[in-house]
């Protein structure tokens, strides 16, 4: 389906102008002409049948009066055809048998949350009713999807948590209206679906031997570390989804990542034994530069000759000064050294 843009049809301001001059025409004619029903003049009994029959039947042009405000449009179909779409704002009149699609009127995309129909309330009477009826005009502006938290394994198996916000607008009212069932349901569905296929891909830290990019080369990719480049390929994955319903995905943010309840606990010792391991390699490195850097200053200044047994205490001592969790406690030797 190919969208066609109604252009010429901003003259509702004429018609509702017309109609309400000839409404009060009709009303001066049924005066009129009732004067003459007690003489039964033809004439004017002509004249007040005319003013009755558009008093009841004048309404009819106004239901093709339609406003519309900025980044607003209407789809309308006749008897079941579509004949075009009215964009931007203005005041229009079309066909009053035009009736204005939106199946997804109904539908709302939570700001964070997922599709939600809203209940159809009707109610009558004196008992303080209100009828809820939705619009049928389509936002053109820029919209904001959040959907759930999803739990999904990334390529180690690993489950995680992640949330992402996609930004998106309509660009074809005609494929979004009659393309799909409803768009907004339908882009809910394939940002999830997205989600999955590309999340999969990923580990969530850097991990050895995973090829993120499918150029069967291993890198450094992860969900964590990568976030730019996995928002993009989501964004991308999504737009081929939805360009059959005439959507244009604008961007796409990762709003929440996280490692699964049931792990995360697990996750976290492995964390910090890492960030430990790390800092031991650290501490000792320096430690074994600082205990070279003391034997060849001594050496080279000949402070003190030492045997290999005696370097090899002195190393062993500075070690455990240097690696050692707690500060040294100090013992002064006031014998001979041998």
């Amino acid at each position: 389906m190919k969208e066609k843009v109604l252009n010429t049809k901003k003259n509702g301001m004429a018609v509702l102008f017309v109609t309400v001059l000839l409404y009060l025409a009709g009303i001066g004619c049924m005066i009129w002409g009732g004067l003459g029903l007690e003489k039964e003049i033809p004439e004017r009994i002509a004249v007040f049948a005319v003013g009755a029959l558009w008093i009841c039947v004048g309404w009819l042009p106004a239901l093709g009066l339609k406003v519309l405000k900025p980044q607003e449009a209407l789809v309308l179909t006749l008897f079941g055809k579509y004949i075009g779409t009215l964009k931007g704002e203005g005041f229009y009149f079309v066909n009053p048998f035009c009736v204005a699609v939106n199946p997804a009127a109904r539908t709302k995309l939570n700001q964070s949350g997922d599709v939600v129909e809203e209940p159809v309330v009707q109610t009558a009477g004196n008992s303080g009713a209100s009828v809820s009826i939705p619009s049928k005009r389509i936002s053109l502006k820029v919209m904001t999807l959040s959907n759930n938290r999803q739990k999904i394994n990334d390529c180690l198996g690993n489950p995680v948590e992640i949330g992402i916000a996609v930004m998106w607008r309509i660009v074809d009212t005609a494929k979004a209206v009659f393309d799909v069932d409803n768009y907004k349901a339908f882009l809910s569905l394939q940002c999830d679906a997205a989600l999955r296929n590309v999340v999969r891909v990923y580990p969530y830290d850097v991990a050895p031997n995973v090829d993120t990019t499918g150029d069967g080369i291993a890198d450094d990719g992860s969900l964590r570390g990568s976030s730019e480049i996995v928002a993009g390929r989501i964004r991308d994955e999504i737009q081929k989804r939805v360009e059959q319903a005439g959507i244009e995905i604008i961007e796409s943010r990762i709003t929440y990542l996280a490692y699964a309840p049931e792990i995360a606990a697990v996750m976290l010792q492995r964390q910090q034994a890492s960030a430990i391991i790390d800092a031991r390699k650290m501490i000792v490195e320096g430690a074994v530069g600082m205990v070279e850097m003391a034997l060849d200053r001594l050496s080279a200044n000949k402070t003190v000759e030492l045997d290999e047994e005696r370097k090899a205490a002195m190393v062993s001592n500075l070690l455990v000064v240097l690696c050692g969790n707690r500060d040294a406690q100090p013992v002064v030797n006031s014998g001979s050294l041998y």
